[in-house]
């Protein structure tokens, strides 16, 4: 395993993060595919065993069994003070008034709630999952200072925004002498690569760390068009993140198939090689079902990919409407 700073901090990670999206209970409004404790254990003591220190969950996942099972594996197997464990808030946690979003009172009451089912005193990263449009920022960033502050987060970071929203955030934290962001969580795969207009600039010149999410596009990365997965029969959201521009993608697709043709190894190797070439890209957030999927999310670090062959695979992108930070 290869490790690297995060960031502008002291930091160390993982060059994979292991997404724990994938772990949890089936709870109504949430994916059907989650893998429950049995089979989550296994792939989380594989994902110890092959160096990865760095765990990604949220409060929302399986409406919070996620960071259940995810606390529990961890606690049993893992040395606390060298794992990295990043938890989010944003999402709706019940019905009603101040279920959801990023006013203090959610985020106070949010870290809490996640403290607690992670079975631990403090994470790592505290990660705003989306941006609050009916939260001022100025609101959002004091409440996480605060989080900082009493000790319940060692860093905070933030998710799928516009560029010039993080900027504001950042900004309004210096201005206040208020924590700010080390890391931002987007969308950035061979086949969605809109961030590199602003946000990936923005992060490079304030040497943010970068930790993409579905970086193998929901595994559509990874395999034929024409072979489903349960995931990618019953996903509503990978559907609507990678379906209305399948048919540019697809020549995508198949070069990363030739590729990995040429290079002998599986396709998530030049996926992922790819993404781990960019700068400020510390660790791709992979998700796994499978053991096989870990083993071969770290597998990539052994790839280099030629400035030919990278040129081979970005070719043929062609511009894609915005998806996750609207």
């Amino acid at each position: 395993m290869e490790y690297v700073k995060f960031g502008n901090t002291g930091l160390d990670v993982s060059r994979i993060c292991l997404g724990c999206m994938s772990f949890g209970e089936v709870v109504p409004g949430w994916h059907s595919w989650v893998l429950d404790e049995e089979k989550s254990r296994s792939i989380i003591r594989r994902a110890l065993d092959l160096g990865i220190n760095f765990f990604d969950t949220a409060n929302v996942y399986a409406g919070g069994t996620s960071e259940q099972i995810t606390g529990r594996i961890l606690k049993e197997f893992a040395n606390r003070d060298e794992i990295v464990l990043a938890t989010k808030v944003w999402g709706r946690m019940h019905s009603g008034p101040n279920g959801a979003g990023l006013s203090r009172k959610a985020i106070l009451s949010e870290i809490d709630k996640s403290l607690k089912r992670l079975e631990t005193d403090y994470v790592d990263l505290y990660i705003i999952h989306r941006w609050d449009y009916d939260t001022p920022i100025e609101e959002t960033m004091e409440a996480l200072h605060e989080v900082v502050k009493s000790g319940k987060a060692r860093y905070i970071g933030a998710s799928a925004m516009y560029a010039w929203q993080f900027q504001k955030a950042q900004h309004i934290a210096e201005k206040n002498g208020w924590t700010r962001f080390i890391s931002m969580q987007n969308h950035l795969n061979l086949i969605y690569r809109e961030e590199e207009r602003e946000m990936m600039p923005l992060c490079k010149d304030q040497n943010i760390a970068v930790t993409p999410y579905s970086p193998l596009a929901s595994g559509r990365l990874i395999r034929d068009s024409s072979v489903t997965t349960p995931r990618s029969e019953t996903d509503a959201i990978q559907k609507s993140k990678y379906d209305p521009t399948a048919e540019a993608d697809r020549f995508i697709i198949e070069r990363v198939a030739n590729l990995a043709t040429k290079h002998g190894v599986p396709r998530a190797h030049i996926a992922l090689a790819w993404l781990l070439q960019k700068d400020q890209v510390a660790a791709p957030i992979v998700g796994a079902t499978k053991i096989s999927h870990l083993e071969d999310a770290v597998g990539s670090l052994s790839v280099n990919l030629s400035a030919e062959e990278i040129t081979y695979l970005e070719e043929p992108y062609v511009p894609h409407p915005v998806v996750g930070a609207e």
